[in-house]
């Protein structure tokens, strides 16, 4: 489970008050020539000189404050990705976006360098789109198509989120099939957004720990430009491939491509593992400490089909994101 900070973004309803319209005005005129580069290219700033790395490691970075102050987070820590939540993912219900909170979102990110490719928006834990409740269910879509709208409203890309469970009350089969036609008709009232199923690790009732169950969900969406995967490593590990040995790092890599794709892959969790191998236990560690360790960041960091993807890391706070990442980054040979 992702690490739980304070993400209470001061978010409020857009008024019509005069003083949000003088507000909004100040920043348009900065921000028109910007805006259209949100997704252009960045090479100029040191960070993302492609002469230097196709890496994009960063960490899930806090809204409190703020959705710009995510970014800036980011940039402090020497990130060159982040991930962040949109809302406070432990309501079901909240504000929506303040016109001055998006914009200020949006100029953060040009400011210190961030392209909407490599910005994961994760996903509320209340979600469950595979839920047997009839109820649970439908909220679960309501809110993925909140949050959608919410990844588009703020020009991003990509949002992450835990396909479900089964809770042991229905079938595999009947929960991927729900979780599908939740995934289809967020689809239709949205426009762009690409949907990433993440991995889950086998525990309890969850799906997506095997591989072939997200292949099951991927194979009935329709659009299938908007959806991918999230590979998170310690859940992967935990589900069986020991990520510690090359043999077990192959098999991961080859049933990633036999089973799912690889063109699929849009993101990863970098996370290293408290558990054994096979634990089925979510339990994530720092880099290194785990029973995954460095030469299993290697092979990923050192992997060429993993360039220009975003690897975010969730691991405890015993040692800070920047010492994390700036350790990952030296595993590039």
């Amino acid at each position: 489970m992702m690490r739980l900070r304070s993400q209470n973004a001061r978010i409020s309803k857009k008024t019509g008050s005069k003083r949000k319209q003088k507000s909004v005005k100040a920043t348009t005129s900065k921000s028109q020539k910007l805006n259209d580069k949100i997704t252009g290219d960045f090479s100029q700033n040191k960070l993302f000189d492609n002469s230097i790395s196709t890496l994009y490691i960063g960490a899930q970075t806090s809204i409190s404050g703020g959705l710009w102050k995510a970014a800036k987070e980011a940039s402090q820590i020497g990130a060159k990705a982040f991930a962040l939540f949109l809302r406070n993912q432990r309501q079901w219900k909240i504000k929506p976006l303040d016109a001055n909170e998006v914009e200020r979102f949006k100029l953060a990110c040009i400011e210190y360098g961030y392209s909407p490719e490599h910005i994961i928006p994760h996903g509320s834990y209340l979600m469950n789109c595979g839920s047997p409740s009839d109820e649970i269910r439908q909220k679960s879509h309501d809110l993925l198509v909140e949050e959608l709208k919410r990844t588009e409203e703020l020009d991003l890309l990509f949002f992450n989120f835990h396909p479900g469970s089964t809770l042991g009350k229905i079938s595999v089969q009947t929960c991927i099939s729900y979780i599908a036609d939740a995934i289809n008709k967020a689809h239709k009232c949205t426009k762009y957004s690409v949907i990433l199923l993440e991995n889950m690790c086998c525990q309890g009732n969850t799906i997506g720990g095997n591989l072939k169950e997200l292949s099951d969900i991927i194979s009935l969406v329709n659009d299938k430009s908007r959806i991918g995967v999230c590979i998170d490593t310690c859940h992967a590990h935990a589900t069986g491939y020991d990520l510690s040995k090359q043999e077990g790092y192959n098999n991961l890599m080859n049933d990633l491509e036999n089973i799912i794709g690889i063109r699929y892959v849009k993101a990863l969790h970098l996370n290293d593992s408290k558990g054994l191998c096979g634990c089925h236990s979510d339990r994530h560690e720092n880099i290194g400490r785990g029973t995954i360790g460095l030469d299993g960041f290697r092979r990923i960091i050192n992997d060429s089909r993993f360039a220009n993807v975003p690897m975010i890391i969730e691991t405890p706070m015993t040692l800070s994101d920047a010492e994390e990442i700036k350790l990952l980054y030296s595993l590039k040979i």
